[in-house]
């Protein structure tokens, strides 16, 4: 082979080369900003002073809720599908041998949890008497 098709070669190879590379680079780039666009804050801390501190502030409720509002704002998420082995409302059968420990066992179950129902049935807004006028809600209910 004649040394001008070896060096012809060789540039060949060596420009395949950098292009490969040169491309390369260029996925990588794309690569890190998609990773920076996913590791991006999703929102904002806000203080005192600033433009976004005006948010409105929601208005704090006017008392306790109802055993009936507390279920329909948070125990429905579970009782009303039979989630966990929760008792539906309203199923007698699934609450009969529940009922039968008596009102006081159900309420410390509701407040501190048992089985498969989390204490204070994750309500992290509720009262211990919100939580249990839900209880007497939903057995008054299921009887």
């Amino acid at each position: 082979m004649s040394q001008a098709k070896k060096m012809i070669g060789l540039m060949v190879v060596l420009g395949m080369g950098l292009f490969a590379s040169g491309l390369a680079v260029s996925q990588s780039n794309d690569v890190k900003n998609e990773i920076a666009e996913r590791l991006a804050p999703v929102g904002e801390s806000c203080m005192s002073g600033e433009d976004c501190a005006a948010a409105p502030v929601a208005a704090a409720s006017e008392g306790p809720r109802s055993g009936q509002q507390v279920y329909d704002t948070a125990c429905h998420t579970c009782h009303a599908a039979g989630v966990a082995g929760a008792p539906k409302l309203g199923d007698s059968a699934a609450w009969a041998d529940r009922i039968a420990k008596g009102m006081d066992t159900l309420h410390e179950h509701a407040l501190k949890g048992f089985n498969g129902m989390p204490a204070m049935g994750l309500c992290a807004t509720c009262s211990d008497d919100e939580v249990m006028a839900a209880v007497d809600y939903m057995v008054e209910n299921s009887q």
